[in-house]
C-alpha cells in the first residue's frame, strides 16, 4: 500500500448515508472508497429501527403529493430552514427509493406507521418505508463484520424482531404467544449459524436494510475499510482534496479526486459539543446510538476548514434508561423507553410530581417537552415513570421486561430502589423518589379519572391514531388511559436520551458543505446527521433521520458524478450484479 492513494470518492461513515453516497456514485462509474473508524460497518443505521421517511413516494396507488408534503411539514416547522433544500428533499427522496428498489432492495410503504403529526394538514399512515429481513449469510465473510442490534431488537437478547413481531410481543396482542415461538424455532433450528456465532441471521429493522445495502455495496466491488478514522481534511487552493486518515497509530493521506463525501453521523457522543450546542446538554452516556462512536469528528474537521453549522441546538430526542449489564453488574446498558412512556396504567411526571407532556406522543416530541419544562421549572431530565402492578406485568419499562419475562423475584436485588422503585404506596413511592406525595397522588388521580372517562383533559393522550398505535385494544374506553390503582407502585428514571444529532455541517441542496459566508466549499458534500436536518428540530415522522440521510447521500453522488463528467445512466453490469 502507498503512502497516498487516489480514488475519485472517498466517503467518511458506514452507515445509511454512505452506503447510498456510495452505491449512487459506483453506479455512475466512479472509483469509492468508504472509510469507517469503528471495527463493525453500518452505522448507527445498523442498529436502528430501519425505518425510511419518503412523502410522495409513488409506490402505492394514492393521493399523496408534492405540495401535500410541503404543507404537512410548513405546518409544523418551527424554525427557519433552507427553503431550497428542504424542497430538494421532497423532490429528490422518491427518486432515491426508485434508484434503490432498482438494485433489488425490497422496500415497501408501512400502512401501520402513521406521521408523527397525525392531526396536521396532509398527514398520511403509507410515507414511511421499511426493507424486507435480510439473511446475513448472504454477506459471507463479512456476515460477522455488520455491527450487530441493539439487546432491545431481540427478544431475551437472541431472536431477533421485524416491527410487526415488536407490536405483537411488546403489546401482548392476539397470537404473541405463538410469533415468539415461531422466532425461537426458526433461531434454534438454523444448527449452520449456530455453529459459527450466537448471533440471529435474521437481520432486521435497521439491521435488514443495511444489510441488503451492504450486499450490493460489495456486489459493487467498493471497498469498505474498517477501523480508520477521520483525523483532517485536505484543503488545497481552496479545495478538498482528500483526507488524513489513521489506521492503529499510522497516518496516511487518501486523495479524493471528485469529492469527499461527510457521513459519520452526529456529536451525541462528544460530551463538550453538547454543552457548547445544546440548551439542556444531558450525558452521552444518555444517548442511544452506538457507545462512544458519534464524536462529531467529521463535524470538527469541516469547521477547521470553513464550514458553517446549523440547527445544533437540538438532537432528535428518545426517552431512555440505562440498567446495568445482567452479566457485568459494573457496566451500564442504555435502554430506549419511546413507547413504554405512553402505555395504560401509568404517568410520567417530573420531579415535582406534575405531569408535562402526553406521553404518547412521539418520542421526539417527548424529548422535546422534557427539555421545555427542565428550561422551565428546572425539575426535569430525568423525569419520572409512574406505573402500577398490571402495567408491570403486561409492558415492559425501559430495560425492565413484564413479569412474565422478568419476576421481581428475578430482578437483581442491586437494581432496587436504585434502578427500579417499588413500594406498596404512592407516598411511600414518592419517598423514595423524592417527589412530593401530595403532587404525585393528585396526578394519579388525575389520571384515573381520565382513564375512567376515556378523555385526557390535559394533554389529550390517546386521542389520535399514532398514540393509539402503542396503546392497550383491551383497555376501553381509550387504549392509551388505564388506572393506575394495583399495588405495588413502581417507578423508573427516564432520561433525556437521542437518536443522534439534528445539527451540523451547514449544505444547500445539492448536499455541498457551505462556509459562512453561505458559499459551497469545492468538493465537500455532506449527509446524515453531521450536516444539518432539512427539518431543522421537527421530526415528521418514523424514518425522518434515515430519509434523509440516503436522499442527501445520493444527491451529493449524483453531483459529484455530474461535475466530473460522469452523469450518465447507471452502468448496467452493475445493476445487473446487483438484481
Amino acid at each position: 500500500m502507498s503512502d497516498t492513494e487516489i480514488y475519485d470518492v472517498v466517503v467518511v461513515g458506514s452507515g445509511a448515508a454512505g452506503a447510498t453516497a456510495a452505491l449512487r456514485a459506483r453506479s455512475l462509474g466512479l472509483s469509492v472508497l468508504i472509510v469507517e473508524k469503528a471495527h463493525k460497518y453500518g452505522g448507527t443505521s445498523a442498529a436502528s429501527g430501519g425505518v425510511i421517511w419518503v412523502p410522495n413516494h409513488q409506490f402505492t396507488a394514492n393521493d399523496d403529493s408534492r405540495d401535500k408534503a410541503l404543507a404537512y411539514l410548513d405546518a409544523l416547522i418551527r424554525k427557519p430552514v433552507r427553503r431550497d433544500r428542504l424542497e430538494a428533499y421532497v423532490d429528490q427522496a422518491p427518486e432515491m427509493l426508485r434508484f434503490i428498489k432498482s438494485l433489488g432492495l425490497p422496500v415497501a410503504p408501512a400502512p401501520y406507521y402513521p406521521d408523527y403529526f397525525p392531526t396536521a394538514p396532509n398527514a398520511r399512515v403509507d410515507r414511511s418505508i421499511l426493507c424486507e429481513t435480510f439473511d446475513g449469510r448472504e454477506l459471507g465473510a463479512q456476515f460477522p463484520l455488520m455491527r450487530e442490534q441493539y439487546a432491545r431488537f431481540k427478544i431475551l437478547n437472541r431472536y431477533a424482531m421485524d416491527v410487526l413481531q415488536f407490536f405483537s410481543i411488546s403489546t401482548r396482542g392476539p397470537g404473541w404467544i405463538k410469533t415468539f415461538l415461531k422466532m425461537a424455532w426458526t433461531y434454534w433450528s438454523d444448527l449452520s449459524t449456530r455453529l459459527l456465532t450466537r448471533r440471529d441471521r435474521r437481520f432486521t429493522q435497521g439491521a435488514a436494510l443495511m444489510g441488503h445495502l451492504y450486499k450490493r455495496v460489495f456486489d459493487h466491488g467498493v471497498e469498505v475499510r474498517l477501523a480508520t478514522k477521520l483525523d483532517e481534511l485536505i484543503l488545497t487552493d481552496g479545495r478538498i482534496g482528500g483526507v488524513k486518515v489513521s489506521n492503529f497509530g499510522r497516518r496516511y493521506d487518501i486523495t479524493a479526486r471528485h469529492g469527499v463525501v461527510l457521513a459519520a453521523g452526529g456529536f451525541e457522543w462528544n460530551q463538550e459539543l453538547r454543552d457548547r450546542f445544546f440548551q439542556v446538554p444531558g450525558l452521552t452516556r444518555h444517548s442511544s446510538t452506538p457507545e462512544d462512536a458519534n464524536r462529531g469528528e467529521t463535524l470538527i474537521a469541516g469547521m477547521k476548514v470553513g464550514a458553517a453549522t446549523e440547527h445544533t441546538e437540538a438532537g432528535w430526542w428518545i426517552p431512555t434508561m440505562h440498567i446495568p449489564m445482567e452479566s457485568r453488574s459494573n457496566f451500564e446498558d442504555i435502554v430506549q423507553a419511546a413507547f413504554d412512556v405512553g402505555r395504560p396504567h401509568s404517568v410520567c411526571v417530573n420531579r415535582n410530581g406534575v405531569r408535562f407532556v402526553n406521553e404518547a406522543c412521539s418520542y421526539d416530541e417527548f424529548g422535546a417537552a422534557m427539555v421545555e419544562d427542565q428550561l422551565k421549572t428546572g425539575a426535569n431530565t430525568p423525569c419520572w415513570l409512574v406505573f402500577d402492578a398490571t402495567f408491570r406485568q403486561k409492558f415492559t419499562a425501559g430495560g425492565i421486561m413484564p413479569t412474565i419475562l422478568m419476576p421481581d423475584r428475578r430482578i437483581p436485588p442491586d437494581w432496587w430502589d436504585q434502578y427500579i422503585f417499588r413500594a406498596d404506596t404512592l407516598d411511600s413511592l414518592a419517598a423514595k423518589i423524592h417527589v412530593p406525595a401530595d403532587a404525585l397522588k393528585k396526578t394519579v388521580e388525575q389520571m384515573n379519572q381520565y382513564a375512567a372517562a376515556g378523555v385526557d383533559a390535559e394533554f389529550n393522550r390517546g386521542a389520535n391514531p399514532y398514540d393509539q398505535m402503542f396503546g392497550d385494544a383491551n383497555v376501553k374506553p381509550n387504549p392509551c388511559l388505564g388506572p393506575i390503582g394495583k399495588a405495588p407502585y413502581y417507578a423508573v428514571a427516564i432520561n433525556c436520551g437521542d437518536l443522534g444529532t439534528k445539527g451540523g455541517l451547514a449544505c444547500d441542496a445539492q448536499a455541498r458543505v457551505l462556509d459562512a459566508h453561505d458559499q459551497p466549499i469545492p468538493n465537500l458534500y455532506a449527509a446524515g446527521n453531521n450536516s444539518a436536518s432539512p427539518f431543522g428540530n421537527l421530526y415528521p415522522g418514523a424514518g425522518g433521520t434515515i430519509g434523509p440521510a440516503m436522499t442527501f447521500g445520493y444527491v451529493a453522488a449524483n453531483h459529484i458524478a455530474a461535475a466530473a463528467g460522469k452523469a450518465a445512466a447507471p452502468r448496467q453490469e452493475s445493476v445487473a450484479a446487483a438484481a
